[in-house]
Order: structure tokens, then sequence, then C-alpha cells
């Protein structure tokens, strides 16, 4: 049985697993915020980096990428967002390329979402103090700046505009300028 998958942080850029399709989408009621710790990513126990998961918000559209995938694909997806994501049903609004239009299909699928009261939660912050946070923070898959930029980067190829990215992007390479 194959299934849809909406990945909305590194599942858009660091892709280790199978899949049958891969279509920008979108989901909407949830926007992209760098307020889960990672603690075995990007940071360590005592020290957690800042990842992304997705939060509540009414006229929020969240831009990402979804894959069709075996069922199997869950048994490596559920091990590798373990740190406080949990599956969350989501509808997402495929672009599909066509010839010479775009055109789009919604389909009903999951998302790994990190919520509110996780071990691992960080919640929402300061905005410098975030970009502070993310350039200091280092972990096994290497720095929490990396993960940041991998993003704009992934975004950026989907044609995506989020602020709140962009906004670190920027406050971060000014911390690591210092």
């Amino acid at each position: 049985m194959q299934h849809w998958v909406f990945g909305y942080g590194s599942l858009i850029w660091r892709v280790d697993f199978p899949y049958h399709e891969r279509h920008r989408a979108a989901v909407r009621g949830w926007c992209r915020r760098f307020w889960q710790g990672s603690h075995d990513h990007r940071g360590l126990p005592h020290a957690p980096g800042r990842v992304v998961t997705l939060v509540r918000e009414p006229d929020a559209v969240c831009i990402g990428a979804a894959y069709r995938v075996e069922e199997a694909v869950f048994e490596h997806l559920d091990h590798r967002e373990k740190n406080g994501y949990e599956r969350v049903s989501v509808t997402m609004q495929l672009a599909r390329e066509g010839c010479s239009e775009t055109t789009k299909k919604t389909v009903d699928g999951v998302t790994y979402i990190a919520a509110p009261g996780n071990e691992a939660f960080l919640g929402p912050a300061d905005v410098d103090e975030m970009a502070r946070h993310i350039a200091r923070s280092s972990g096994p898959s290497g720095t929490n700046a990396d993960y940041l930029l991998e993003l704009a980067a992934a975004l950026d190829d989907l044609g995506c505009e989020d602020h709140h990215v962009r906004d670190l992007v920027c406050r971060v390479r000014t911390a690591t300028d210092q």
C-alpha cells in the first residue's frame, strides 16, 4: 500500500528513503517554526539545537515536498523523526507539472509534527535569541546553521518564500560574522 508524506524541513533536502513520486506541495492552516529541540541530530542532549516543526495558524500555507511512499518506508521515517515528532494526518495540495501548465491535486497523507508538550519542545523565543542558539549549536548530523541554510536553499528551489526561515538566515549570518 502506498501513502503520501509531507516534508517541510530536512525531508525536503535530505531524502534518504525510496519514493515513487515527489511534488511541490502545500498544507493549509500550518506554519513552519524553529521551535523543536534537536538532541540527536543538530544538537546534543545537554545542548539541543533548534529544528522546525509545524504550528497551527489558521490562514497560513506551508510549502514543502510530498512523497508517495510504500508502507515499509515508515519504519525508517518513524526512527528518523523520533525525537518528539509524531505522525499527523494532513491534506496536501500537490503541484503537478504538465506540458504547458501546472495543475493541482488534493491528497490525504501524513506529516511529522513535534507538538507542544513533547520533551524536546523549545517553543517560541525572540528571533535574535533563536539565531544565536542556531549559530552556536552542533550535533552528530552537523551544525544547526547548516540545517537552516540547507532548508533555506531547498525552499528557494521550491520557489517558496518563508519569512521565518529567511529572517533567521539573515540573523544567523550576522551572528557568525561577529
